[in-house]
C-alpha cells in the first residue's frame, strides 16, 4: 500500500479532526432534513477542503491524486455527501473545465469552485438515456453567434446551491457521440428551470432533480472545449469523478467496519460479547479484506491519473469494486447491529442507503461490468 508523505498524512489527520469536531455532531440531523447547513459549507471552504487536485495557481490545493483520494475517503467516513461536494472541483464538475476550459472560464468558474465560494453541477443524465451518454436527446442549434439549447436532464446535483451547470447537448442525434457539445450554463440564464426531488432513499442532503432547458440562449463564451467534442469532455469528467466515488465508497465501508468493531466488542448475547461469535468474525473479516483491496485499487487508479493517463478501465474497476464493497460492508454492519442498525441512534441505516446509491451514480455497476469486459476483450478502447 502507498505510504503517504508526512505532509499528506498530516493533512489527512487534520481532515479527520475537522470531521469529528465540526461534522459528526450535525450529520444525522441534516441527513434527516435533506439540507446541508450553509455555515458548515463556509467552514469547509475556510479550511480549503474543496481545493483538491486543482492547481494552486487556480485557487486549488494542488494535491496529487493519491493524497486527494485519501482526503475524500476520510471526509466520507463521516459524511459521504461532503465527500461528494469536496470531490467535485477535482472531479465531475471541475476536471472538464481544467482540461478543456479557456483562461477566462477557469478564472470565472474553476477558481471560485476550488475555493468553495461557488458550487456547480454536471448535467449529463437524461430521463430516457441514463448512462447512454451518446443517446442524449437534449439538442442545440445555432442562431447567429449564439447557441439555443432545448431538452431536459435528470438526477442533477446541487440544484439549490449551484451557480452553474455543465450541460451537454447534441446538434444531430444521428451522430451520437460525435454530435455532442459541452456548455457552461449559469444558473440565472433565462429558460433554465430547476425542479428538485425530495425524500430520496439515499444521498439526502444533496439537492438533486430535473434541469429543464427551454430555448436557453448562450453566447460563444459558454462553449466548453470545441464543437462536437462534448463526449470527450464528459468522459474526462466522469473518469475523474469515478475516482471520487471509489474513494467515498472506501470511506463509507471503513466507517461500517469501525462502527461494527466497536459495537461487536460491547454488545452482550448468550453470556459473551458478540465479537466472540464466528459469524460476526467472518463478517468483520470480509469487511477488512474488501476495504483493503478496494483501497489498493483506488490508489492504483490515482497513481495512473497522476501519470497523466486516461485510466478509463481502472476508474471503472475502482468505482464498481469499491462501491460493491461499501454496500456489502453496510449490509453486514446492519446484520451485526441487528435491530439497532435501523435505529436513528446509529448511522448504519444512512451508510446502507448511501452505499446503495454509490453503486448507481456515475454509471451503474452493471454498466461498468460491461465496460470492463468489453475493454478486456478489446471490443472497446481503453482510452
Amino acid at each position: 500500500m502507498t505510504v503517504l508523505s508526512q505532509d499528506s498524512e498530516q493533512l489527512v489527520s487534520v481532515v479527520a479532526d475537522f470531521m469529528l469536531r465540526e461534522v459528526e455532531p450535525l450529520v444525522a440531523q441534516y441527513d434527516l432534513d435533506e439540507h446541508l447547513p450553509p455555515d458548515l459549507l463556509v467552514k469547509v471552504a475556510e479550511v480549503g477542503f474543496f481545493g483538491g487536485t486543482v492547481p494552486i495557481e487556480l485557487g486549488g490545493a494542488g494535491l496529487d491524486h493519491v493524497t486527494f483520494a485519501r482526503v475524500i475517503e476520510e471526509i466520507s467516513k463521516t459524511c459521504n455527501i461532503l465527500g461528494c461536494l469536496t470531490s467535485m472541483p477535482s472531479g465531475l464538475v471541475g476536471s472538464s473545465i481544467a482540461r478543456f476550459g479557456n483562461e477566462e472560464q477557469k478564472e470565472r468558474w474553476l477558481r471560485p469552485l476550488a475555493e468553495g465560494q461557488i458550487f456547480g453541477g454536471a448535467a449529463v443524465t437524461e430521463p430516457g438515456s441514463g448512462s447512454d451518454v451518446a443517446g442524449m436527446r437534449t439538442t442545440y442549434r445555432r442562431d447567429g453567434a449564439d447557441f439555443v439549447l432545448n431538452g431536459s436532464k435528470t438526477w442533477i446535483s446541487n440544484l439549490d446551491i449551484g451557480s452553474f451547470f455543465i450541460c451537454f447537448a447534441t446538434f444531430d442525434r444521428e451522430k451520437r457521440h460525435r454530435g455532442i457539445t459541452a456548455f457552461i450554463v449559469p444558473r440565472d440564464t433565462p429558460g433554465l428551470a430547476l425542479h428538485p426531488f425530495s425524500d430520496k432513499f439515499g444521498f439526502r442532503p444533496i439537492c438533486t432533480g430535473e434541469l429543464v432547458l427551454n430555448d436557453v440562449r448562450l453566447g460563444p463564451d459558454a462553449m466548453l472545449g470545441t464543437e462536437g467534442d462534448g463526449f470527450s469532455v464528459a468522459m474526462i469528467a466522469v473518469e475523474h469523478g469515478r475516482l471520487g466515488v471509489a474513494a467515498r465508497s472506501v470511506g463509507v465501508a471503513q466507517a461500517c467496519l469501525d462502527h461494527s468493531i466497536s459495537y461487536a466488542t460491547e454488545r452482550q448475547a448468550f453470556g459473551n460479547t458478540i465479537a466472540n461469535f464466528q459469524i460476526v468474525q467472518s463478517k468483520i473479516t470480509d469487511m477488512e479484506v474488501g476495504i483493503h483491496t478496494a483501497r489498493l485499487l483506488v490508489e492504483d487508479t490515482a497513481r495512473s491519473l497522476d501519470r497523466g493517463e486516461r485510466a478509463r478501465k481502472l476508474t471503472s474497476m475502482a468505482k464498481m469494486y469499491a462501491s460493491d464493497v461499501a454496500f456489502r460492508s453496510a449490509a453486514d454492519a446492519m446484520q451485526i447491529h441487528g435491530a439497532y442498525g435501523v435505529s436513528p441512534e446509529y448511522p448504519i441505516g444512512r451508510f446502507l442507503r448511501d452505499a446503495k446509491i454509490l453503486q448507481i451514480v456515475e454509471g451503474s455497476n452493471d454498466l461498468h461490468r460491461a465496460l470492463i469486459g468489453e475493454m478486456s476483450l478489446q471490443l472497446r478502447r481503453n482510452a
